[in-house]
Parts: structure tokens; sequence; C-alpha cells
């Protein structure tokens, strides 16, 4: 890896922090050649809820694991013997209906959940993209070549990272949720998600 390159995990509609890295005008590169890690943003990712933050997780087809074999990145597929997709969006409109920015944004994230996707990586980046374009930010996104070492690359919570309040819908209920998805951000400051980020 030369320097100035940020490696990242994929992330299934990453947390703040993550994005935040995108923000530092660097490069980055999303590693495809790790082994799939359970119960991780790489197929998970955390909303404010009604009831307090809740965890969405895209189920993966595990017949790529038999007899326990571990799977890399690039090659994990998305489970649909159960209606996920439905669920989620369920669980993100019951959530943010009531947003700032929600009613104006929603038709950007439904087709993507209406859409057959077979490989988790390639969900991700299409979440990822849409994100990318509501926040007005055109990083440098590329998937690696081969596997890099984590010593060569950045943490997913750099020591600089600091979440800072911004409004959101249940924070009477249940107070400040830091570092929650990103869509938590843009359905409650819209176009200033972009002004936030700088500022972390």
């Amino acid at each position: 890896m030369t320097t100035g390159q940020l490696v990242l995990p994929t992330a299934y509609l990453p947390p703040i922090s993550w994005f935040a890295q995108l923000c530092m005008g660097e490069p980055v590169i999303m590693e495809q050649y790790e082994h799939f890690h359970k119960q991780t943003i790489r197929n998970r990712c955390t909303i404010d809820a009604p009831n307090g933050v809740l965890n969405l997780t895209v189920p993966i087809d595990k017949s790529n694991f038999s007899a326990g074999a571990k799977c890399l990145m690039k090659d994990v597929r998305i489970s649909y013997r159960e209606d996920w997709q439905h669920q989620h969006w369920n669980a993100i409109q019951s959530s943010y209906f009531n947003s700032p920015f929600f009613e104006y944004l929603q038709d950007d994230f439904r087709p993507i959940y209406q859409q057959h996707w077979t490989y988790l990586m390639d969900l991700n980046e299409a979440l990822i993209a849409k994100c990318c374009e509501l926040i007005d930010i055109q990083p440098l996104l590329s998937r690696s070549d081969d596997f890099i070492p984590k010593t060569s690359s950045l943490t997913l919570h750099p020591s600089s990272f600091t979440p800072h309040p911004y409004y959101q819908v249940f924070a009477y209920k249940h107070g400040f949720q830091p570092d929650l998805s990103i869509i938590d951000l843009i359905f409650n400051l819209g176009p200033e998600s972009l002004l936030y980020l700088h500022k972390l």
C-alpha cells in the first residue's frame, strides 16, 4: 500500500466514523480479500429506532462456509430465505419517518431495497455510492487487488474521531446515540451532513 491511502472494510450502511474517513481526501481501498467476520459492520448497521438502537443484519448464504471453511469478502453471497429487505426497509421507515429529510430522500434508497443482490459487497457499494451522492462527496473508492495486512491499514475508529451531538428523532427518549449508520445523519441533517463530517 502506498502512502496516503486508507484501507477500510466493506460495510452495510456504514457508521458515521467510516464516512468521516472518506472526507479526508485520500484514496480509499475497500478490502475484499479478507475473510468474512460475523457480527461486524460488513453486514450489519445500527439505527436509532423508537425503542432504542437497533441492529439490522443482512443474512449471509452459508453454503460458501461448508465444513467450517472461511470465505473471502468478495465471495460472500446474500441469503434470501427470509424477506430481510422488507424487514430492513420497514425498520428504516418506522425509525426515520418523522426525521426532517426522510420524506425527500426515501425514494433514493427504496429502489436499492427492491433489487435482488447476489453479493454482499455489491449491495454495500451501491448503498455507499448513494450516500456519497446525497452527502455530495466524490471519494476515490476502489477494491483491493490482494489482501492488505492490518499493520498497513488505518483502523476503523481513528483516535481523532470524536462524535458530536446532532438532532436525532428519539433523543428525547433515550439521549443522543453516537456513531450510528450514516443514514441517521443523512435523514436528520440532510445537506448539512457534509459540514458535520468535516468537523469530526
